[in-house]
């Protein structure tokens, strides 16, 4: 938190100088001396909300966009998921409004069961050869190719051929618990 205050001062003055203004002229149009804005822009007087909010109003902006904490770190670091041979690998925070997984097929000569689930999903083919059974069509998926479909339709998905396939795979949240559940 402390470091989120010790912003307000320069996220102040960037705001101010983004829309041309002087010291003087905010000041004046916030009713407090220059010098007062100044020390708040430099982190020598304490931010309160007495002298925040005519200076937020007078720059059209929220409380919020100048205590707002840092970017969080991006990176996804979330466990791999080991199911039935497959190999999911998140690829997107778990509360991501998409749901991303890198998900490896081993080789088998056996299609899994047909599944039926509410929702679509998208899959884009990275390595390896899929085989995904969509109600009567029996299809074979190269590197490079996508397919999206709806996830109402019977479906299942193995590697084709000797070598594992790896997939990228977006669900809606249906889709993904359906794929990611694990009986552990």
């Amino acid at each position: 938190m402390r470091d989120e205050l010790e912003q307000v001062g320069p996220r102040l003055r960037a705001a101010r100088q983004e829309r041309g203004l002087t010291l003087e002229e905010l000041a004046t149009a916030a009713q407090m001396s220059a010098s007062t804005l100044s020390r708040l822009e430099s982190g020598k007087r304490q931010a309160t909300l007495e002298l925040l909010l005519p200076l937020t109003r007078r720059l059209g902006l929220r409380l919020d966009d100048l205590v707002r904490p840092e970017s969080p770190d991006p990176r996804v670091r979330r466990r791999v998921i080991r199911r039935e041979g497959l190999v999911i690998t998140p690829l997107a925070p778990e509360d991501a409004p998409v749901l991303t997984y890198r998900i490896t097929y081993p080789p088998s000569s056996i299609l899994p069961a047909l599944r039926v689930h509410d929702g679509y999903e998208w899959l884009y083919i990275l390595t390896g050869r899929l085989r995904l059974r969509l109600g009567a069509q029996d299809l074979i998926l190269t590197r490079g190719e996508a397919a999206e479909f709806d996830t109402r339709e019977p479906h299942a998905m193995s590697a084709a051929g000797g070598r594992p396939a790896q997939v990228i795979s977006i669900f809606n949240r249906e889709g993904a618990r359906m794929h990611t559940h694990t009986s552990e």
